[in-house]
């Protein structure tokens, strides 16, 4: 017993701080990357992977030659055909990584100038009226909001309007059988930038099926970036809105405008802004003294 205690003792001794951050680092890294795996088809493929490898590991046991020769060669390309099957997971799992929180704070240099603040407010606007107007005649819509992620790829697929912001004008863009109705409107700078884009269908298979192709291609957009989607349903006119690979669905007009301002023209709080340290400040006075 004496021993033991003192061999870890001994162990514990050669721990040191760097290699408990190394730990720290590599638990975390791996409690993520179950947690991609875990909500999206990846954990069925991984299921498939584990049974490669323990079907190759008997077959290595009892000495069959042909079958470990066959499962060796398998697992050897195995890598290269993770990356291909995985694609869009890893896609998704770099651009979160990608994607920074620095933005919501108004350090020195940010471009929360009052002009942008104002389209940002008239853009709102006019999206609550027109999804008013849209969820009560049943006219389907769809409008990307874009964040951080630049969405340049889908706005090709589509046409470049660069336009003030109207709730008319998003009507008129919606309404059925006019050129751009059917593909997305893209919302860049509190603009309307882009209409008639197409947006990557979601692969989630667990989707209502009362969710038609524009709550999937919302969805799709969602997971791919940073966006916010605002969708108006033909059948039903909920209006809802996405984000995160999440719905939120039975917004109205009022709703809607009250959370896009709280995403994209937050309350600037004092604390956050960039102020001048107080021994700057009794320079300033001195000198005018």
């Amino acid at each position: 017993m004496t021993l033991l205690l003192s061999d870890l003792t001994g162990i514990l001794r050669s721990i040191h701080i760097n290699d408990i951050l190394d730990i720290m680092l590599v638990a975390y890294l791996i409690y993520q990357a179950f947690a991609l795996i875990r909500e999206t088809r990846a954990l069925q493929l991984l299921k498939g992977i584990l049974a490669l490898i323990a079907l190759y590991v008997m077959s290595h046991l009892l000495n069959l030659k042909a079958m470990t020769f066959i499962m060796r060669n398998i697992l050897q390309f195995g890598a290269l055909a993770l990356l291909v099957v995985f694609q869009p997971e890893l896609r998704r799992a770099l651009e979160q990584v990608g994607r920074t929180r620095f933005s919501n704070f108004q350090l020195l240099g940010s471009n929360d100038s009052d002009e942008d603040i104002l389209s940002w407010n008239l853009m709102i606007k006019a999206v609550g009226e027109a999804a008013t107007y849209l969820s009560k005649r049943k006219i389907g819509a769809l409008m990307v909001f874009e964040r951080q992620t630049k969405l340049g790829e889908i706005i090709k697929t589509g046409t470049i309007i660069d336009a003030s912001p109207s709730a008319e004008m998003i009507g008129n863009i919606f309404f059925p059988n006019s050129p751009l109705h059917d593909g997305a409107t893209i919302i860049r700078n509190g603009k309307l930038y882009a209409a008639g884009c197409f947006l990557p269908l979601s692969d989630n298979f667990e989707i209502s099926k009362d969710l038609g192709t524009r709550h999937r291609a919302a969805l799709g957009m969602s997971e791919n970036s940073d966006a916010v989607i605002v969708v108006v349903s033909e059948e039903t006119g909920v209006i809802t809105m996405v984000q995160d690979g999440k719905f939120k669905r039975g917004y109205t007009g009022e709703t809607v405008m009250a959370e896009l301002s709280a995403i994209f023209t937050p309350e600037k709080k004092e604390a956050k802004s960039f102020r001048k340290p107080p021994f700057l400040k009794g320079k300033k006075n001195e000198q005018q003294q």
